[in-house]
């Protein structure tokens, strides 16, 4: 539109040559313009000044509030969107936390549990170590036993058969048993206990 407006102004201005022109000198300074020259001065500015502050002006004061609009929905939106991310920070760290704290209690009862179990099978396996000592020393107990009245029998045997092979005499065995156990018992404490 400006530009239809300048162009009817220099096609009004070209035909009008008479309007302008002097017939000596500069025609700004003769007096006899000035009338018209104001006059123009006047509509020019008045039509500049109106097509401005009706059509340019709120075009460019419309795009500065919609742009000034814009920058503060920004504004708004950022600072929403950093406190939702604050808030999820926050609850990351909570969750965090809390998970350390589970994963805590997890380890202290495992570790409980574990030591439970092996008191548990470290008791078991005292009993049956003392078992196992007892039982053992029962058996010595009775292989002692049992070894002295083996070697007297053997003993009784071996100094019958002993005699009978050297001497040609069979001995009494009671006589024999009566003497090997005498000395047995005699030895045995020094020997056995």
């Amino acid at each position: 539109m400006l530009v239809r407006l300048t162009n009817y102004l220099f096609i009004f201005l070209l035909i009008n040559k008479e309007s302008f022109a002097a017939e000596e000198g500069m025609p700004q300074l003769n007096p006899e313009y000035w009338v018209s020259q104001i006059f123009w001065l006047v509509i020019i500015f008045s039509f500049l000044y109106i097509f401005l502050s009706k059509i340019i002006l709120p075009k460019i004061s419309e795009t500065l509030e919609k742009r000034k609009l814009q920058i503060l929905d920004n504004l708004e939106q950022a600072e929403k969107y950093k406190e939702d991310t604050q808030n999820k920070i926050n609850e990351y760290e909570k969750i965090l936390i809390e998970a350390k704290k589970e994963a805590k209690s997890i380890i202290n009862e495992a570790k409980k549990k574990i030591d439970s179990d092996i008191n548990f099978k470290k008791d078991k396996l005292e009993k049956e170590i003392e078992k196992e000592i007892s039982d053992a020393e029962k058996e010595i107990n009775e292989l002692k036993n049992n070894s002295i009245e083996n070697i007297n029998k053997i003993a009784i045997e071996a100094s019958t058969d002993l005699v009978k092979t050297i001497m040609n005499i069979e001995l009494n065995k009671s006589n024999v048993s009566a003497i090997v156990e005498d000395i047995s018992k005699k030895k045995a404490e020094k020997y056995l206990w």
